[in-house]
């Protein structure tokens, strides 16, 4: 049995990875990113994947040991989600992302929760999925 290596991969990485962030959804919080070109200090390499690491790991609780490569290494995102977090940034980014009616995560009472398909009116704390 011969495997195709290059097309087991994309399946693999379209198949873990479902993007959340089209480019009205990413137009919301880009300005209020940290990382971005002209701020002080050192770039994020790629902050919209950033987020999608973030958000993939809120969707499916996984561990950031488990975050799949195309996301970058995990102890880069679990190191920079940290950062984030200690500079309160999150809160920001929920509250400009929550202006999508769409939008199936929010930020409340310090965690990153997700609510598929406009579960978040009934969530109110319980029976959502906990996210970060």
């Amino acid at each position: 049995m011969i495997i195709d290596r290059a097309y087991s991969r994309a399946v693999t990485v379209s198949a873990v990875t479902e993007f959340y962030f089209d480019d009205a959804r990413w137009a919301l919080i880009a300005s209020s990113v940290p990382g971005k070109r002209g701020d002080p200090g050192r770039h994020g390499r790629d902050n919209r994947m950033f987020m999608e690491a973030v958000l993939w790991i809120v969707r499916t609780g996984s561990p950031w040991r488990k975050l799949p490569p195309q996301f970058g290494r995990w102890r880069t995102a679990f190191t920079r989600f940290k950062r984030w977090t200690s500079k309160n940034v999150w809160p920001g980014v929920f509250a400009r992302l929550a202006q999508d009616p769409d939008c199936e995560y929010f930020y409340e009472n310090g965690a990153i929760l997700y609510a598929p398909s406009g579960e978040r009116r009934q969530c109110q704390g319980r029976g959502c999925s906990r996210g970060l």
